[in-house]
């Protein structure tokens, strides 16, 4: 198959999990990778572009009950308690990112947006063919996001330098595999707020 355009279609932009944590200090339950805020704080510039160009933003939360029934397998692995409703580290980072009342919010209860959740009905909605995403973290929440948004075919693009890892392999790893599946899906932001732009040109 020949290479896909960045953005094929319309565009929706995923902010997955980047939540009061990712400014804070102290991160609960799950390591990151050193530069993980400067990569959370870069995904604003990308949240601003597609406002400015009339692209749809869905904010995602994962976030899990204090009685903790929801959290099923996740604290299988490497991960402790995280995203618990009432802690100070869960609220989604709105002010730091700029949202706008028309923005969407989607909360989860698991690892992939989709699952479980009313993402798939939303997108139709918004009639999205490219899902580009910023958050975290590379290796659990956004990599299989966008597998499962690959498997719904969307074209998907994930801007490398917003995104963050539970380490720098993790997330480098992760990128691979994502690329693996969509030829040119990882993208700087850079380019893609420069596609963004192109794509409103095209449109008008």
């Amino acid at each position: 198959m020949p290479r896909q355009p960045t953005i094929v279609g319309k565009a929706a932009l995923l902010v997955i999990d980047i939540q009061k944590s990712a400014f804070m200090d102290v991160k609960a339950g799950i390591p990151v990778m050193d530069g993980y805020r400067q990569n959370m704080e870069r995904a604003r510039s990308v949240v601003d572009a597609a406002h400015e160009n009339g692209i749809p933003v869905i904010f995602i939360q994962e976030i899990h009950r204090r009685d903790m029934i929801d959290y099923g397998r996740e604290l299988d692995g490497s991960e402790s308690i995280h995203c618990m409703e009432g802690e100070p580290g869960t609220p989604v980072a709105f002010e730091e990112m700029g949202r706008q009342p028309g923005d969407y919010f989607v909360p989860k209860r698991r690892y992939s947006c989709f699952f479980g959740t009313e993402m798939e009905i939303l997108l139709k909605g918004l009639k999205a063919e490219t899902l580009i995403m910023v958050g975290g973290m590379t290796d659990v929440c956004v990599h299989y996001s966008f597998v499962d948004g690959h498997q719904h075919d969307y074209y998907c693009r994930v801007v490398a330098d917003c995104v963050g890892g539970t380490s720098p392999e993790a997330h480098q790893a992760s990128l691979n595999a994502m690329e693996y599946l969509q030829e040119g899906a990882v993208i700087s932001a850079a380019d893609i707020i420069a596609e963004m732009g192109s794509a409103r040109i095209a449109a008008e």
